[in-house]
């Protein structure tokens, strides 16, 4: 699934340290032996690796068609996916097209090594305006050309278990967290728990916690781009996060430790009624739950009368794709990106996938009129952000998100969760960032 973005991010430091030139020197970087031949390195979108080379060869037998340019594809796990771009930037040696989770956009923009969508590059493949404003904000740092151009695009939405509700007398799903938390109560029994999280899963963890700082006026970063990990709405956010396993006991003290899909397994299966996660339609039905069992709803608000970043309640999720700028096939890995953000491709792997198109004038397509896919996208539209857009957000990731994970797993051993315990976790990841 899209969420296990940031397994192990250890070399991104030295990585970004890599001049712009390093990265464009004229070496065999692109790994296209033809001008007639590209090589694409895809995330893994499907319910595995093999059903993704099912969903994408006959569209790449569609592009090779059109143009006589065969891709050569390589599906790459999450775990593995970020150290894989990592090393390519550092020896030049990469794909010339390749997908990159949305949030390292910024990160990966600072390498230098790849190729930014000017205005002239976004008109080669149908102008800027066709994709989704929300979208384009995710592709790299403010003020400067996109790294990359959306390609799937997510959103967090609160998945509920209709009977679940329904017997513990729960008649609408919660819009509020002291909401949720009253109803996560109601519905801890008998060895089932009110909702899933994925304490092991370093991106969940950050997402979540990012989401519930802009509710408490943290956003982790100042508006200089410094780190302000350790300040008290960050503090509270993280809290309020672990407190679902220390303090409200509404999720499963085993939750601290899943990692790989583990909570939307436990959702289908009926031991947690209520679960955060990025269009999770697919997982759901893969597991033999059936779309009329589960509604879909806006994460949470601290109040009912949230505005402005207070009522922010998901990350701008999403897959980017994004061409490295030594590539020996430019005119070919554009005319990629073209064919992959049609309308036509947009409908059949976002459809394929369950996620949403990236660009406008699928938006209102048959395709994506589910109630679970209107819901998702209603919140990428009106009320989700995007994680910093700053050159050091890959190791806040990792860094925050492992704090958090050591964070759950005290509490779920019964260790107390604190202001002061949780200050100095953040602090002590505040010191490990990068000196600008």
């Amino acid at each position: 699934m899209r969420t296990n973005r940031l397994a192990a991010a250890t070399a991104i430091v030295a990585a970004l340290t890599i001049t712009a030139s390093a990265c464009s020197s004229g070496s065999s970087g692109g790994s296209s032996s033809a001008p007639k031949t590209l090589t694409y390195w895809a995330s893994n979108q499907g319910t595995s690796l093999d059903n993704d080379k099912q969903v994408l060869e006959p569209e790449l037998r569609k592009f090779e068609k059109q143009t006589g340019i065969k891709v050569k594809l390589e599906v790459i796990p999450w775990s593995d996916l970020l150290n894989r771009i990592l090393a390519a930037t550092a020896s030049g040696q990469g794909p010339d097209v390749l997908n990159i989770g949305n949030t390292w956009s910024a990160s990966l923009q600072a390498t230098g090594a790849l190729l930014p969508f000017d205005d002239a590059t976004f008109d080669k493949i149908g102008g800027k305006d066709r994709f989704l404003p929300s979208t384009i904000a995710s592709a790299g740092a403010a003020g400067q050309a996109p790294a990359a151009v959306p390609l799937y695009s997510l959103a967090y939405g609160l998945y509920y278990n209709k009977k679940m509700f329904s017997e513990a007398g729960i008649a609408a799903p919660p819009t509020t967290w002291d909401e949720l938390v009253a109803d996560g109560k109601k519905l801890t029994k008998d060895g089932h728990f009110g909702l899933a999280i994925e304490g092991g899963n370093l991106s969940e963890n950050i997402h979540n916690v990012f989401v519930l700082g802009k509710q408490h006026g943290a956003p982790f970063f100042d508006a200089s781009g410094k780190p302000d990990f350790a300040s008290d709405g960050a503090v509270a956010a993280v809290k309020q996060y672990a407190d679902f396993i220390a303090k409200d006991k509404i999720t499963a003290p085993g939750n601290a430790e899943y990692a790989a899909n583990q909570s939307v397994t436990d959702f289908a299966s009926g031991k947690a009624a209520m679960l955060m996660w990025q269009a999770a339609a697919s997982s759901l039905k893969s597991h033999g739950m059936k779309a009329e069992d589960y509604g879909v709803a806006p994460i949470p608000f601290q109040t009912a009368d949230a505005s402005g970043d207070t009522a922010v309640n998901s990350i701008v999720a999403g897959i980017n794709l994004a061409v490295f700028k030594n590539t020996k096939n430019l005119s070919g890995s554009l005319d990629f990106v073209k064919f992959m953000t049609s309308d036509a491709e947009q409908k059949i792997l976002n459809s394929t996938y369950g996620s949403l198109p990236s660009v406008k004038s699928v938006q209102d397509d048959p395709a994506f009129a589910s109630p679970d896919l209107k819901a998702l996208s209603s919140v990428l539209s009106k009320s989700a952000a995007p994680m910093p857009q700053v050159a050091d957000e890959s190791q806040f990731e990792t860094l925050v998100g492992t704090a958090v994970k050591e964070l759950l797993a005290d509490a779920a051993s019964g260790k107390p969760i604190t202001d002061a315990t949780v200050k100095d976790r953040l602090t002590k990841a505040q010191q490990q960032m990068p000196a600008s």
